[in-house]
């Protein structure tokens, strides 16, 4: 089965993030890169309908010098030669950024794309965890972002402070109401990269999405 790099990160756009699963991979901005290598198989295939050619050219002439009653040359046999299955694949490479070191997703995350693709009929893969340059909430699309707002959870905010360690963010809008007038409860909320806020309108709990 060939498929093309695009074809892939379509499909790693059905891949949900296990801790916030309105996200894709996507849409977080795990994904850095997706390469194709071609199988050590797939390039035997080919030396080996190479030398078959080359064998069966060599046959036909032999037999048309000696002309032996005209007949064909006969169908080759390579006894003992390994059956090279066109199933064979090339190998799929998805390089990913956790969104820190220590993120206990990362398994969760590394095992549903490997499923993902087996689903879609592809065996060779390999996925390479990439630590550098480290992941920022900068990564994120901005779809991803609207769809965190829609679940209940603030998008990260950018602001002066968040190059302060436990730093206040300015002006985290509720997601349930949309109000400003929130306060910072607790540096950590459902998972270590959310954040537990208040609205002071509405008085609803809600998580915010740190900014990285």
């Amino acid at each position: 089965m060939t498929i093309t790099e695009n074809e892939i990160w379509q499909i790693l756009k059905e891949v949900p993030d296990p801790e916030v699963p309105v996200l894709n991979l996507l849409d977080l901005g795990i994904i850095r890169d997706v390469k194709l290598h071609k199988s050590e198989t797939v390039v035997a295939r080919e030396e080996n309908k190479i030398i078959r050619d080359v064998k069966h050219r060599r046959s036909g002439m032999f037999v048309e010098k000696n002309d032996v009653n005209n007949s064909e040359a006969p169908e080759e046999r390579h006894i003992g030669s390994p059956k090279l299955e066109d199933s064979q694949e090339d190998e799929i490479e998805i390089i990913v950024t956790p969104t820190y070191s220590g993120c206990p997703a990362t398994s969760m995350i590394n095992m549903a794309i490997r499923m993902k693709l087996i689903e879609k009929g592809f065996h060779n893969i390999k996925i390479t965890n990439q630590l550098s340059p480290a992941w920022t909430t900068d990564w994120m699309t901005e779809e991803g972002k609207q769809k965190l707002k829609a679940y209940g959870i603030a998008p990260p905010v950018y602001s002066k402070n968040n190059d302060e360690l436990f730093s206040k963010t300015d002006e985290v809008e509720c997601p349930l109401c949309g109000s400003k007038h929130t306060h910072l409860v607790s540096q950590f909320g459902s998972t270590a990269c959310k954040a537990l806020y208040q609205c002071d309108d509405c008085k609803e709990p809600f998580d915010y999405f740190k900014c990285h």
